[in-house]
């Protein structure tokens, strides 16, 4: 269980919106028991709109499904009513509310939990409890110290403004010595976990779908089951092309994006020099914490097509990528990652950043762009 935080900064102010009392009870115990303030609680959204004047919460957990005013609902008039506050919205795991999660990334929510299935398995879930704890301390974290100091519940005491760290400019794509191979990129391999679900849509829509069509284009997007292959609906929504899940034995076709789907490792089967690579799913142990995993789909990629792979690590927690990028650049291929300004999360990208594996870093408004002048021969 995480540790208080210290009292030498502002504590992390939190909402709970949910119609469950025992969640909502569940969840604020949790968010008290890791030091954190719980500085309301809501069994609707109208309750949660309203309240937000008073207590000013860094961070709101919300629930999709409340009566009288919803989480879709009251999402945009949370943020109107306060625009930097982070939400995370909170549903059971079903294709309806996966939809509408990844609808409400959209519209400025940050992240998404999906909920056990009943009250009964929220308290029985360690694994919820934990993604519950490390996506509070993640989201506060940043607009508490932007806040400074905020009166809270008794203990919590005042607190030295702290200002936020100046963005990072961007390098400039200039490839390595090892990435000019001269050989053209042949697959578009992308890797993302937290604030992905936005972040890839914006790459690939900058990129274009006459650039897309002549690659396949494979995603690892750490997400639960249901929620890939609705994401994977979104990108093909987006894009015009088609989008799913992969599936075992698919052989790769331009113009297609293939999404790693919840729960199982995506990677690649074929020769090395020919035109026969296909998708290769399996359920073999969690890598760096996921399943699926991005270093599982770069490893073998980077043994099937060398340096004619083309990468991209994007906003994520963890340092997942990181492998799989050593072996791309080893093997010749180009591995770009997003910069820690435009990053939710810079784990994963600043991973493979802090290595000396990335060929650019870039901010995510110019990724998209980069790209496709790498896949048009324009980038080396």
């Amino acid at each position: 269980m995480p540790g208080p935080i210290a009292a030498t900064g502002p504590r992390i102010r939190v909402m709970i919106a949910d119609d469950s009392a025992v969640v909502r009870g569940l969840v604020a115990r949790w968010i008290a028991e890791a030091g954190f303030d719980v500085v309301a609680t809501a069994s609707n959204g109208r309750i949660a709109v309203e309240a937000m004047a008073r207590h000013d919460p860094d961070v709101i957990l919300l629930d999709i499904d409340m009566p009288e005013l919803d989480g879709t609902q009251a999402l945009p008039l949370l943020l109107a009513k306060s625009p930097g506050v982070q939400i995370v919205m909170m549903s059971t795991l079903t294709t309806r509310n996966a939809d509408i999660s990844l609808r409400c990334l959209a519209l400025g929510a940050v992240d998404y939990l999906a909920k056990p299935e009943s009250n009964r398995g929220v308290t029985t879930s360690d694994a919820f409890r934990q993604d519950l704890i490390e996506r509070v301390r993640l989201f506060g974290s940043a607009r508490a110290r932007k806040r400074g100091p905020v009166p809270g519940p008794a203990g919590a005491g005042a607190f030295a403004q702290v200002a936020a760290p100046a963005p990072k400019p961007a390098a400039p794509l200039v490839l390595r010595p090892k990435a000019r191979s001269g050989i053209a990129p042949r697959v578009l391999l992308i890797g993302a976990s937290t604030g992905g679900p936005r972040a890839v849509g914006e790459v690939l829509e900058k990129i274009g779908s006459a650039t897309l069509r002549q690659f396949p284009v494979l995603i690892v997007q750490h997400m639960p089951p249901v929620f890939t292959a609705v994401f994977a609906e979104h990108l093909g929504a987006r894009t015009g092309l088609p989008a799913a899940e992969g599936k075992a034995d698919e052989r790769l076709q331009p113009g297609r994006i293939y999404v790693a789907p919840g729960g199982r490792h995506m990677g690649l089967t074929g020769t090395p020099g020919r035109p026969d690579a296909a998708i290769r799913l399996h359920d073999g142990p969690v890598v760096n914490f996921c399943r699926p995993a991005v270093d599982v789909l770069f490893q073998d990629a980077a043994a099937i097509f060398g340096a004619s792979a083309l990468a991209v690590v994007l906003t994520g927690m963890g340092s997942d990528g990181t492998g799989g990028a050593r072996a791309l650049t080893e093997a010749g291929a180009a591995v770009l990652a997003q910069d820690e300004a435009t990053s939710t999360v810079w784990g994963m990208p600043g991973s493979v950043a802090k290595a000396g594996l990335a060929q650019a870093i870039l901010p995510l408004s110019e990724i998209g762009g980069a790209l496709r002048n790498l896949l048009t021969g324009q980038g080396s």
